[in-house]
């Protein structure tokens, strides 16, 4: 098992090492495809479930796969009575 202080240290210093080398690139080309690299992993976002909203996106999951599903006309409808 990994030594978690000696992990986080690594990071750090990769952090540190990282930056200074980007730092001393000019070449714009190379600058923006890192930023391109750096905003892809931006736009992977994670959200936090209760156990509640688990539960309930399994149960959906579930009922979905037996076919109980309503379509979004039919629920449009409910939706104006």
């Amino acid at each position: 098992m990994p030594d978690l202080k000696t992990e986080n240290m690594n990071t750090i210093q990769l952090k540190q090492e990282l930056i200074s080398r980007i730092s001393r690139i000019e070449d714009f080309d190379f600058l923006n495809a890192i930023k391109n690299i750096l905003d892809h992993k931006k736009k992977e976002t994670f959200i936090e479930l209760t156990s509640d909203q688990e539960k309930e996106l399994l149960f959906a999951s579930k009922e979905g796969k037996k076919g109980n599903v309503v379509s979004q006309s039919e629920m449009d409808q409910k939706v104006e009575q």
